[in-house]
């Protein structure tokens, strides 16, 4: 998420709540998606299918609430102290979501989806490796799931190596651009995206690409962060907010319809998916973020809501997935469908929701303040 999450915002700066409030919209959107990934045989079969665009969705947000919090910070902040913040911001929850994945990896046997059996000492390098966020390379021994993800004991965790990046990014290069040169890389990413998108660099005909180092999947990684990223960053600078009643509620319902909807098009026409994917990124995406900036929570439930779902939404994401790996488990061993098994979907969609917020409040949140106070407070006093 998460970003996929996003960055602390400033002390004495209004929080977006309600831009929280859709990042856990769509963090609830990519459990579902990964749901019904176990009843596909193919992309173009899923029934859920475009979840996989929450992520550009985050990179959008990213890129917005970094912009906001920090591009008037940098004549009293280094980017040692950028970094940091970054660092006890995001990394916590991917050593929990780590050792989340380690557990589901022994319980299911330890062995890869073909029933090869894998070596403890495979399972700790590949621990240690997604610490430190290494990906693994596809066939190498820590890729210990056999199916080429570069994080194979929690999946979703490439989304931080890429968030990482834009994080260096910005500390380096994109913040220091006039907003005319940000336009620019704006368009040629865009244009890069729209291309890799409709031409099918994919294979597949969609832009659920970078969780690997297959063929071209760090390429699309890197233009869906690239062009998202930049995006947001170039829209917190030139954000005019309108005032838009119900924005959480509009930009919550398109969200929904448009990561839930089938796979548009087919074996013969998988540009069509391709286009869907590049319009929602590069056109619906960023009006869906102007919407919900532009918009205020004008009551306590909705107030209470975002907040909630803001707070969740990051946890939620990085833990979620060692306990999908179990339930593909289960339900491929079986030949289960979903009809059969609606009931523990229903648990496990609302139990990594407990668990996102028992993350949250007992081992994330107390974390980031002992570190903020070890490493940042400390430091002022």
């Amino acid at each position: 998420m998460s970003t996929t999450s996003s960055a602390a915002f400033a002390d004495s700066k209004p929080h977006y709540q309600i831009l929280n409030g859709l990042r856990g919209i769509a963090a609830l959107m990519v459990i579902w998606f990964h749901v019904f990934e176990a009843f596909a045989t193919s992309p173009i079969d899923q029934k859920f299918n475009h979840g996989y665009l929450a992520v550009d969705f985050f990179f959008i947000l990213s890129g917005f609430v970094i912009g906001y919090a920090y591009d008037d910070r940098w004549d009293r902040m280094s980017k040692k102290d950028f970094f940091k913040r970054r660092l006890i911001r995001l990394h916590p929850l991917i050593i929990l979501g780590t050792v989340l994945g380690v557990i589901t990896f022994l319980i299911q046997g330890s062995e890869q989806w073909d029933g090869t059996k894998v070596s403890l000492s495979m399972v700790m390098l590949a621990m240690l490796m997604h610490l430190f966020l290494i990906p693994a390379a596809p066939g190498a021994g820590a890729e210990v799931r056999g199916n080429a993800e570069m994080y194979p004991l929690n999946g979703p965790a490439w989304t931080l190596f890429f968030e990482y990046i834009g994080n260096i990014l910005y500390a380096l290069f994109l913040r220091k651009l006039s907003t005319k040169a940000l336009t620019v890389v704006v368009v040629l990413a865009g244009a890069g995206l729209a291309s890799f998108a409709v031409f099918n660099f994919s294979g597949y005909g969609h832009l659920g690409v970078g969780w690997s180092m297959l063929d071209y999947n760090l390429i699309g990684g890197f233009l869906r962060l690239l062009f998202a990223f930049s995006m947001g960053l170039l829209m917190s600078r030139k954000f005019k907010p309108a005032n838009i009643k119900g924005a959480f509620w509009i930009s919550s319902a398109a969200i929904i319809v448009l990561l839930s909807l089938p796979y548009i098009g087919g074996e013969e026409a998988m540009w069509m998916n391709g286009l869907y994917d590049a319009v929602c990124i590069i056109v619906v995406f960023p009006i869906l973020l102007h919407i919900g900036a532009s918009g205020k929570t004008d009551t306590k439930f909705t107030t209470s809501m975002c907040k909630f779902l803001g707070d969740i939404s990051y946890p939620l994401y990085i833990v979620h997935y060692p306990f999908m790996y179990l339930f593909y488990s289960w339900v491929w061993k079986n030949g289960l469908t979903f009809a059969q098994t609606w009931h523990i979907t229903l648990v496990l969609f609302f139990g990594n929701i407990l668990l996102a917020y028992l993350a949250l409040k007992l081992y994330d949140e107390p974390v980031r303040k002992y570190l903020t106070r070890r490493f940042l407070l400390e430091k002022k006093s």
